[in-house]
């Protein structure tokens, strides 16, 4: 038996009625992701957050936290199957706080939450689904996968949603993800290839309210884990190559109940969507301050983006801040996509931003 045989034997033995729990939060540079493990006693095979304990780290390794009060609390959040030990072992998303109660200043969680719970926002029933765009790159030389080494392939145009050895770089690490998503309980809606080569995008949702968030946080960690598997890196800046090439996003598809459903004989529906994206339009600004670290750098104005100093819509409009469907306006009902988010945007900070904005005015 091999060396590798024996650790996948070892990882494979059953543990009767004890399970893991990998405890998962955001770390102090409010995109990177942290996680450590605990043993927990189990008789099912998935505990509510409230039945975990709350547990702590050392703040001060994760830019969170000073040295001389570094303890900081995890609250268990969100509960996943976890796919790389598999059982009744679990994924869990935290959140942090201080050891008085109080959320510390990264912790968007807590505020979006808050957001969430509002009555008026409750009814809406505010879904969400995000496009989450991501490039892969080379361990060795940070160059995307598939690039030649100090070199470009050939222009952008055929490897959105391409098939072949040349135009297609990754699909393995995007597919084990993707199942990874789907064994977990993270509602994926699908995949792509990207326009950029070495570039893909997944899709979460519909998902309602702060669900967006902890689902899109660990289908993240996910993926890292996954590339970490493979010796590959994952990449969430948004603009990884300068030049003529495609940045990456984080669309961010939404709806109210308002905006789905039209009253009987009216575009009720395409009225509200039509008076969201207006909404929008006032707080432009404050959006764009939200969306993401280098986003700059992505809305230009080219590589199907609008540029970031003006806002603008439009139907079936790439090139717009915000984007309605086509079937949407022929339905009269429907979603509008906000396409400024940036690939490393805070999901909480943006789901809530836009509920707050297009619901609670």
């Amino acid at each position: 038996m091999s060396t590798y045989e024996r650790i996948e034997f070892l990882k494979s033995l059953p543990m009767d009625a004890k399970a893991i729990a990998e405890y998962i939060w955001i770390d102090g540079t409010g995109s990177g992701l942290r996680s450590k493990a605990r043993t927990f006693d189990t008789g099912k095979s998935a505990p509510s957050p409230s039945e975990l304990p709350i547990w702590n780290f050392d703040g001060s390794s994760t830019g969170q936290a000073p040295g001389e009060d570094s303890e900081v609390l995890l609250k268990p959040q969100a509960v996943f199957r976890d796919p790389f030990r598999g059982g009744k072992d679990i994924l869990v998303v935290c959140d942090c706080y201080e050891p008085n109660g109080n959320p510390i200043k990264t912790n968007t969680r807590a505020a979006a939450a808050a957001i969430f719970k509002d009555k008026r926002v409750v009814d809406e029933v505010p879904w969400y689904g995000i496009e989450q765009e991501y490039t892969l790159l080379n361990a060795e030389t940070h160059w995307p996968l598939g690039w030649p080494k100090n070199g470009y392939p050939g222009p952008q145009g055929p490897y959105y949603c391409a098939v072949g050895h040349d135009r297609m770089f990754g699909r393995d690490i995007c597919d084990a993800h993707y199942k990874a998503c789907l064994f977990a309980g993270v509602n994926i809606s699908g995949i792509n290839g990207e326009v950029m080569p070495g570039q893909w995008e997944y899709q979460v949702g519909p998902s309602v309210g702060i669900s967006a968030g902890d689902e899109l946080v660990v289908s993240r960690y996910l993926l890292e884990r996954t590339c970490e598997a493979a010796g590959v890196l994952c990449s969430l800046d948004p603009k990884p190559i300068p030049g003529d090439w495609n940045g990456a996003g984080c669309h961010t598809n939404f709806s109210t109940k308002s905006m789905r459903e039209s009253k009987p004989g009216t575009r009720s529906g395409w009225d509200a969507i039509v008076a969201g994206i207006e909404k929008l339009a006032l707080k432009h600004a404050e959006h764009i301050a939200a969306y993401g670290e280098g986003n700059e750098r992505r809305l230009t104005g080219r590589h199907e983006t609008a540029s970031m100093e003006a806002f603008s819509w439009g139907v079936a409009n790439r090139g717009a801040s915000v984007r309605v469907g086509r079937n949407t306006e022929t339905d009269g009902c429907g979603y509008m996509e906000d396409r400024r988010p940036s690939s490393n945007m805070d999901p909480y900070v943006v789901t809530s931003l836009i509920a707050k904005n297009i619901i609670l005015g």
